[in-house]
């Protein structure tokens, strides 16, 4: 395609929604601009925990009602909200309970493993694409279970994985330390999720994909967008805040959940919040681990990602603004030491970060209700690194006027 003639995208955001996106619409023949604040990948997506989770669970629903208040006086519960922002997340945490009716909560499942399961497959081409397929593992997740009551209270989980024919194995105490040496003998038992598989460095991998879309011709610059205007032509401006501008003929907008703001601007808001969530980074951390984990029951996980061994999880409501409590993330090192006697706390680091998240637990994949030319990929809430090879798919799709591989009614934007 000549230069003059390429389609112009811009993508707000350089986590690694945006960075995926900005790669695949770059390798379709478009000209785009990647726009952040800050580099790639330092964002959210430099602390996820580096999980291909195709377990897709919907966060609302009978299950999590019962455990809620016993959640929030627990403080050293996997929810945390702090006082002061209560009556803030009123409205949000009443749309959180009414998607969890039963009979929403189904088409809520189905919508969240149609992604779920193309995206193994789309992830493993998109690592190929730009010639990193060794960022994956090949290892799967054990989940683990203390007690026989724990491993009870999640077979609607299980039951659920069975429906959509996701592969698990039930293993019993003698078995799970075959698997994970490392764990302690007191877990009574595990499942094994073959497919749910791990990234070694998920920083890396965001600076991977930003690096491929700029060696296939995308530009990245530096700085806040401050609003989106339409010209008269119908071709869209971005204005960033040092007054600068970017034409372009669409826009994508993947700024996680800052992308709130511009979307009240269009005059289509939508229930982002934040559900922070912290990590520690363990480069010493005096065990070797095959596998990543995740405690259902204490709602966290431990990875062998960037160098080291990384424990993270939990939600803190409290929104964009308040400082960190690295208070959360020593109670999730206790934790996990409880799993993994072993594991020794040294050349350690604390993170916290924003996943944007909506009531429904689905992500917004989909073009702008009001304006022409505009497109959303946010909300993706602890499934953003999951979601990022289909969701660029998707908008690649969309951008190019494509029909997308599967049906993207359940993630439009105006379904609020």
């Amino acid at each position: 395609m000549a230069e003059e003639t390429k389609k112009r995208v811009v993508v707000v955001g350089a986590g690694v929604i945006g960075a995926s996106i900005a790669f695949e619409l770059q390798r379709r023949g478009l000209a785009v601009t990647l726009v952040d604040k800050g580099e790639p990948g330092r964002g959210t997506s430099f602390g996820n925990m580096a999980s291909i989770a195709l377990d897709f669970v919907a966060g609302s629903g009978p299950s999590t009602w019962k455990k809620m208040p016993g959640w929030l006086l627990d403080p050293e519960g996997p929810v945390w909200l702090r006082p002061s922002y209560a009556a803030k997340m009123l409205p949000w945490f009443l749309r959180f309970l009414a998607a969890g009716r039963p009979s929403r909560l189904r088409a809520i499942e189905d919508a969240g493993m149609s992604l779920s399961q193309r995206a193994l497959g789309d992830f493993r081409q998109m690592l190929g694409a730009i010639g990193a397929p060794e960022l994956m593992t090949e290892e799967g997740c054990l989940a683990i279970y203390e007690t026989e009551a724990e491993f009870a209270a999640d077979r609607g989980h299980l039951a659920m994985m069975q429906r959509y024919g996701l592969e698990f194995e039930v293993l019993s105490n003698g078995a799970i330390q075959s698997y994970e040496p490392a764990l302690s003998p007191s877990i009574a038992k595990a499942v094994l999720l073959p497919d749910n598989k791990s990234i070694r460095d998920p920083y890396q991998l965001v600076v991977k994909l930003a690096e491929a879309a700029k060696a296939a011709g995308a530009a990245f610059v530096s700085g806040m967008v401050r609003n989106i205007e339409r010209n008269g032509d119908g071709t869209a401006v971005v204005l960033l805040e040092d007054s600068s501008r970017i034409e372009a003929d669409s826009v994508v907008l993947a700024a996680g959940v800052h992308t709130r703001f511009l979307a009240e601007k269009l005059g289509e808001p939508i229930p982002l919040e934040t559900e922070r969530g912290y990590h520690t980074q363990i480069m010493k951390p005096g065990i070797s681990m095959r596998y990543s984990i995740i405690w259902p029951a204490r709602a966290f996980m431990v990875t062998p990602t960037a160098g080291g061994i990384r424990v993270g999880g939990n939600v803190e409501l409290a929104g964009l603004d308040a400082a960190p409590d690295f208070r959360r993330p020593r109670v999730l090192v206790r934790h996990a030491q409880r799993a993994l006697p072993g594991l020794k706390l040294e050349e350690a680091t604390d993170w916290m970060g924003h996943r944007p998240a909506l009531p429904d637990t689905i992500p917004i994949i989909s073009p702008s209700s009001k304006m022409p030319g505009v497109f959303y990929a946010t909300g993706h809430g602890h499934l953003g690194l999951t979601y990022a090879a289909t969701t660029a798919r998707l908008i690649g799709d969309m951008v190019t006027g494509l029909k997308p591989p599967l049906d993207i009614t359940p993630f439009r934007m105006d379904r609020y």
